[in-house]
């Protein structure tokens, strides 16, 4: 027997698939649900990266307007602006591998797209915003900037004591790694969908053995195998 799809034409809802019984089916409404919020979800992922690329671009050209090689205090020794070109990676890692930066950027850009067309988590949606935002900031420097492209040097000037120097897309990327490390501890999936300790524990334990019993008396009863019920003591008839 077929489907059919009613609409509730008042309402101005979309038809649902309706089963046999009479009853509508829970997948396509769940999948209706699911819809807008993760439409919602994307939108946020899109206005967080565009809001983390456009500070990084603008925060540079100031740099490159206001800064120079000679350190300007801010924090004392902890905090300071100088303005640094940098052809590697953090901490000024890979100096002479420009290009093989400028692939693996191009490789995370296209795995965090790809990743969210599953978004249904709202933290998911944030770090991956954070970090393609940065990811794409840094990667601009790299194609476009001197001394040419997919060769270009990424525009540093935020030095943190005498360790390293960084930007406005490094701080995004390192906020989007803690917060992916949150969501994994926490057991919250791209998807939206949580991992339970109970849902793991209830995964590895087997069947209890009443219930086996008492299904194994059932099917002896299906055979028609009765089990002899046990007669009462007592004198004996005439």
């Amino acid at each position: 027997m077929g489907t059919h799809r009613p609409t509730d034409v008042a309402a101005g809802t979309a038809p649902l698939d309706v089963a046999a019984d009479g009853q509508p089916d829970v997948e396509d409404s769940n999948v209706a649900t699911r819809a807008p919020r993760r439409r919602g979800l994307v939108l946020l992922l899109v206005a967080v990266t565009l809001v983390v690329l456009v500070a990084d671009q603008l925060s540079k050209a100031w740099a490159l307007r206001s800064l120079d090689a000679t350190r300007q205090e801010v924090l004392g020794d902890w905090l300071g602006l100088q303005l640094v070109f940098n052809p590697g990676a953090a901490l000024s890692i890979a100096t002479g591998m420009t290009w093989v930066l400028t692939l693996v950027a191009i490789g995370v850009v296209v795995v965090v797209v790809r990743i969210a067309r599953r978004l249904g988590s709202t933290l998911w949606a944030l770090a991956l915003g954070l970090l393609l935002g940065g990811a794409l900031g840094n990667l601009m420097d790299r194609l476009f900037r001197e001394p040419g492209f997919a060769r270009g040097h990424v525009i540093d000037f935020i030095a943190y004591a005498d360790w390293f120097v960084g930007n406005v897309a490094d701080i995004a990327i390192v906020v989007a790694a803690g917060l992916i490390v949150i969501a994994v501890a926490r057991g919250v999936g791209v998807d939206g969908t949580r991992e339970t300790h109970d849902e793991a524990h209830d995964e590895g334990v087997g069947d209890d053995p009443a219930d086996e019993t008492a299904d194994e008396t059932a099917d002896d009863d299906a055979d028609g195998t009765a089990v002899p019920a046990r007669r009462a003591d007592g004198p004996a008839g005439a």
